[in-house]
C-alpha cells in the first residue's frame, strides 16, 4: 500500500506516488515502512511513506486496508485486534479515540511531558509484547534488498517487501 504524495507522478504508472516514497528525515534520504503484524510477528499489512512523514499519518490507512484484507466472503472480519501497541510517536488524542471507537485498546505510552492521568489506562504487560514488531523490523533490516532499497519506484519496493513477507510466512510453522 502506498500513500500518495501531494504531486502525482507525471510519467509511468498513475498509482505511483510523486515522491516515490522517498524523503529526507533525520537519518538521511529514506522511506518509512509502517507495519501491522499479528501476535506471532507475521506481517498483516504495510504502508510506505517518505522519510519525513509522521508515523501517525499512516495509522488509519494501515488499519482500514488491513481490515479490508481480513474480511471473509460475507464482509465479516476473520480476526480483529483486541489491543494495538505503538511507540510514543503514535501518542495523540485522536488516535486514542479512533482506536477506542474501533473497539481496540490503545497500548501507547504517554510522552514524558504529558499528564498521564488524562490518558486511557496503559497496560505495561501488553506493551512488552511490542517486541514482536521490533523483531519483525530487525528481520527486515537483515534483508539487503529491503534496507538498501535498490528499487527506484515505490511500487517495485512494495513488491520486494511483499516477497520478503511471503518468505516470512513460508518459514512460519503453524502449530
Amino acid at each position: 500500500m502506498l500513500i500518495d504524495a501531494p504531486a502525482a507522478a507525471e510519467k509511468g504508472d498513475p498509482q505511483e506516488p510523486g515522491d516515490h516514497a522517498l524523503g529526507r528525515s533525520r537519518g538521511g534520504f529514506s522511506t518509512k515502512i509502517h507495519l501491522l503484524c499479528d501476535g506471532h510477528g507475521l506481517p498483516l499489512h504495510f504502508c510506505l511513506t517518505a522519510g519525513q512523514v509522521n508515523e501517525s499519518i499512516a495509522l488509519d490507512v494501515l488499519l482500514e486496508q488491513a481490515d479490508a484484507e481480513l474480511l471473509d466472503g460475507e464482509g465479516v472480519p476473520l480476526a480483529w485486534p483486541v489491543a494495538l501497541g505503538g511507540d510514543r510517536a503514535y501518542r495523540a488524542d485522536w488516535i486514542d479515540q479512533y482506536l477506542i471507537d474501533l473497539g481496540i485498546q490503545p497500548v501507547i505510552p504517554a510522552r514524558q511531558t504529558e499528564n498521564r492521568a488524562k490518558r486511557p489506562h496503559f497496560d505495561a504487560r501488553k506493551y512488552r509484547r511490542r517486541n514482536v514488531i521490533e523483531r519483525l523490523i530487525g528481520w527486515l533490516k537483515e534483508a539487503r534488498r529491503i534496507f538498501a532499497r535498490y528499487e527506484k519506484t515505490a511500487k517495485n519496493y512494495a513488491g520486494m517487501l511483499t516477497l520478503a513477507f511471503i518468505k516470512q510466512y513460508l518459514k512460519y510453522e503453524l502449530v
